[in-house]
C-alpha cells in the first residue's frame, strides 16, 4: 500500500516532495482538460541530461508497488522510491514568466544543475 501524505514544503532531506498551490491548480487544470479525474502527476528521475540526473514527468492513473503519494488541494503526486531519495524535501512548483510556463523543482540535494532546470548532478 502507497504512503499517502500531505504537506507543506518539507524541511531539507525529509524523505517528501510537495507540491505548491500553483504546481497543484496547474496539474488540476491539465487533469481537467485530460477528462480523467483519476490522472496523477508522476515525477521520476533517471539517468541522463546534461548534468547527470533529469528530471520526467507524466500523468498515471495508476500507483504502483513503491510509491509514495503526496497530496495538495485534491492533487496527487507520485514519486517512486528509488527517485524519491534523489529529490528528498524537494518543492515542485509551476511558474510562468516572459521566457514561457513550466514546472520548476527546488532540490535541496541538487549540488547543481543545467541552465534550463531539467538536469541535476549531486
Amino acid at each position: 500500500m502507497p504512503d499517502t501524505v500531505t504537506l507543506e514544503p518539507p524541511a531539507a532531506g525529509e524523505r517528501a516532495v510537495a507540491l505548491s498551490a500553483s504546481a497543484a491548480r496547474r496539474v488540476a487544470v491539465l487533469r481537467e482538460k485530460e477528462g480523467n479525474p483519476a490522472l496523477r502527476l508522476r515525477l521520476t528521475v533517471s539517468g541522463g541530461g546534461c548534468s547527470g540526473f533529469q528530471y520526467g514527468f507524466a500523468f498515471d492513473a495508476a500507483v504502483n508497488d513503491g510509491d509514495h503519494v503526496f497530496t495538495r488541494d485534491g492533487v496527487d503526486l507520485l514519486v517512486d522510491d528509488v527517485s524519491l531519495d534523489l529529490i528528498a524535501g524537494a518543492e515542485v512548483d509551476f511558474v510562468e514568466d516572459l521566457m514561457g510556463a513550466s514546472f520548476q523543482i527546488r532540490n535541496p540535494n541538487a549540488t547543481s544543475s543545467c541552465g534550463c532546470g531539467n538536469s541535476f548532478s549531486l
